[in-house]
């Protein structure tokens, strides 16, 4: 598979830097008819009915995403909680820790404060300083019934225009996705990721992901773009995180203000890129190995150079990162070794990722 190139969609001043689209899981099962159920098969609606699905949806949610100023740049986010709790991503709040918010058709701005961000995942909080009445939290749906072909609204501020809504379809999923490092983005690898084809633009970031039943699944992180046309932006190819990894992340930051159970999977080992004799990357060597952790329990050693990870190939320390960010804590894989120049195999248990947030 040819890798594509994507840019984060994270500020008004449409600044954005290329990174790789790793391997991805198969898209899940069969296209979704027009209902507004999400995974519910129903007769087709008419043209009006579905006029009015779209307008119910923006009227439930809409009310839901704001618009986050920070310096120079904005991005969206969404109101979490009736205590002014704000989920977006980490990427718009950067390394600031004051905001302006604006909600939904108003102007009046408020002032915010950062509550905790999670790198790691590109996810992060912040918090209204005096909450107004009336907050409306969204609701997050469930991310094992997003499926290939449901409808999906984008809402947001692409470009500083608030209170914006693009749609699209849910055009695969279980995505793992490698953003960029620098110019704001922290260059996290994400696993199961929602694409879609609605419109994803710079201020997007943040924004909500929804389906016809007014839940969020997913927030809005993540454009393609084309890099043999310049970096010119590649148009029905956007990512989101899932709702379960934002609910996951978000009720941490707010309960404890940092991020203690990741909910990603670990090998329990430090590496580098290994190159071969032609200075080609060749796989990712152990550096260190965690006493007592999943690597060491299978027997893995400084110096093993891993090259599969299941049936997926590892040829550096990115494509360990990416392949170990589509798996979950638990679970069981093979990993393929080489040491002293003979290739082996060793079963391993998963660990969870340790944080440092």
């Amino acid at each position: 598979m040819t890798a594509a190139a994507l840019a984060l969609a994270g500020c008004s001043s449409g600044s954005s830097s290329s990174a790789k689209s790793s391997s991805a899981s198969p898209a899940a099962s069969s296209a979704a008819s027009s209902s507004a159920k999400t995974g519910s098969s129903a007769p087709p609606v008419s043209g009006n009915q579905l006029q009015d699905a779209y307008q119910k949806v923006i009227a439930d949610v809409l009310p839901s995403v704001v618009q986050i100023t920070t310096g120079d740049s904005l991005g969206s986010g969404i109101v979490y909680d009736d205590k002014g709790d704000i989920v977006t991503n980490a990427h718009v709040v950067g390394t600031a820790t004051t905001f302006t918010v604006t909600l939904a058709n108003s102007t009046k701005s408020l002032d915010a404060s950062l509550v905790g961000s999670y790198p790691d995942s590109d996810l992060a909080v912040i918090k209204l300083s005096s909450p107004p009445g009336g907050l409306k939290p969204a609701a997050f749906g469930d991310s094992g019934k997003v499926q290939l072909g449901q409808i999906t609204l984008a809402m947001g501020s692409p470009l500083g225009l608030s209170s914006s809504v693009t749609q699209g379809i849910v055009s695969a999923t279980g995505r793992t996705v490698s953003e960029p490092r620098g110019g704001g983005s922290p260059g996290a690898t994400i696993g199961n990721m929602v694409q879609t084809s609605a419109a994803i633009n710079p201020g997007n970031s943040g924004g909500a992901l929804v389906n016809l039943d007014s839940q969020v699944i997913g927030i809005n992180t993540l454009a393609a773009t084309e890099p043999q046309a310049g970096g010119a932006a590649a148009p029905g190819i956007g990512f989101a995180i899932p709702a379960s990894t934002i609910t996951n992340i978000a009720d941490q930051l707010i309960k404890q203000g940092k991020v203690t159970n990741s909910g990603r999977a670990a090998l329990g080992v430090t590496a580098r890129t290994s190159f071969n004799q032609q200075f080609q990357p060749a796989g990712a060597v152990v550096v260190t190995v965690s006493a007592g952790g999943p690597a060491a329990s299978a027997g893995l050693q400084p110096g093993d150079v891993i090259t599969k990870l299941g049936d997926t190939a590892v040829d550096s320390l990115n494509a360990l990162t990416t392949a170990l960010a589509s798996l979950t804590p638990g679970g069981k894989v093979t990993v393929t070794y080489t040491r002293d120049g003979a290739s082996q195999t060793a079963d391993v248990t998963l660990g969870t990722l340790e944080t440092t947030s």
